[in-house]
């Protein structure tokens, strides 16, 4: 299978630029994945697609503002710093331009000095190790110096960074927002759950790897990025109990997806437990839990059009996403949403 199997010709226009006024008045493509027939529906209107004793998965990891401006202590030279992984206390995995500025030894001042930080090492795909120096508390700091880490493809800036973050957000530790919840407010998870639905929670923390392309033209050479997970046990007891009780598990982005296909065994039983995860989903992909997905248009030939197109065939997703380039859908992260049942 090719990677250039996924390309879809998309009009630059359509990519969504600003999150809309009313999260839950986004457009949403239903799609029937056996039979290939779409609706076109307003997002709110999801909650006549799911039935008492359904159980919808969110994914509530918090993006951190993670994007930091700093300069060269020695040169004053400008450079931008982006976390990545926290790899113990005060040492990050980060992304670093320009990256010839950074050679191990650089010191790099933030905000006048309030955080600093020394590049250890080059660590693999060129990103450096950092390790920081401050006083007090650094996700305090980090409120205050950082910025949105908002996807290349994304060049407004953001007014409110909480329109970067859903609703139910609770555990800092992501670079991208896990954007398939970002169309649901407060009072349509409300009048979900009043229908008998239940409302599960796992963390993934999304990396940046979400963004990276991929280069191999044989799409099983790809090699996935890792990122962690955590699924606590009374969340798999409730996700166990739906699907013993013969509802359907249906999640709310591709990182909610990968986080049970990850924690299930072959018998479709999922596991309570942490970890990290590098799970690679593309058709031919065998589904153990999921049986409905919540999930954003997204990019020609990218991992999350691969795994869209593992649990729908990609015949069927492909003339989907031809429809919705027709019917003018807004794409990517600020854009509007496609269920799939």
């Amino acid at each position: 299978m090719k990677t250039s199997d996924f390309y879809y010709e998309l009009p630059q226009e359509l990519i969504a630029q600003d999150p809309l006024e009313d999260r839950s008045s986004s457009r949403l493509l239903v799609l029937d994945r056996k039979t290939g027939e779409m609706e076109h529906r307003v997002f709110r209107d999801i909650k006549e697609y799911l039935r008492p004793g359904d159980c919808l998965i969110v994914n509530d990891t918090k993006v951190i503002p993670a994007r930091l401006m700093g300069v060269k202590e020695d040169t004053g030279a400008g450079i931008e710093v982006l976390l990545l992984k926290r790899k113990a206390d005060n040492v990050w995995e980060t992304l670093v331009k320009p990256g010839r500025k950074a050679r191990p030894g650089a010191r790099i001042v933030f905000g006048d000095g309030l955080l600093k930080g020394e590049v250890l090492e080059i660590a693999e795909e060129g990103n450096r190790l950092i390790r920081f120096e401050y006083e007090g508390i650094f996700e305090e700091i980090l409120d205050k110096l950082g910025q949105m880490p908002l996807p290349p493809y994304i060049t407004h800036q953001l007014k409110d960074r909480n329109r970067y973050q859903t609703v139910y957000a609770k555990h800092d530790g992501s670079a991208a927002a896990p954007t398939a919840g970002l169309h649901f407010t407060p009072e349509l998870l409300k009048e979900i759950e009043e229908k008998g639905v239940k409302l599960a929670h796992v963390t993934l923390h999304v990396g940046l790897g979400t963004f990276r392309p991929v280069k191999v033209e044989d799409v099983a050479e790809h090699h996935m990025h890792s990122e962690y997970y955590v699924v606590e046990e009374e969340q798999a007891r409730l996700i166990n109990e739906t699907k013993a009780a013969g509802g359907r598990v249906i999640c709310v982005g591709t990182t909610s997806c990968r986080t049970l296909e990850s924690a299930a065994d072959e018998n479709g039983t999922l596991h309570p437990g942490s970890g990290w995860t590098d799970i690679f989903i593309y058709p031919g992909y065998r589904f153990k839990i999921m049986d409905g997905l919540v999930t954003n248009f997204h990019l020609p030939e990218s991992t999350l059009l691969m795994l869209v197109s593992a649990f729908a065939d990609k015949e069927t997703i492909m003339k989907a996403y031809e429809e919705a380039v027709r019917e003018r859908y807004r794409f990517f992260s600020f854009g509007d949403a496609m269920l799939i049942l």
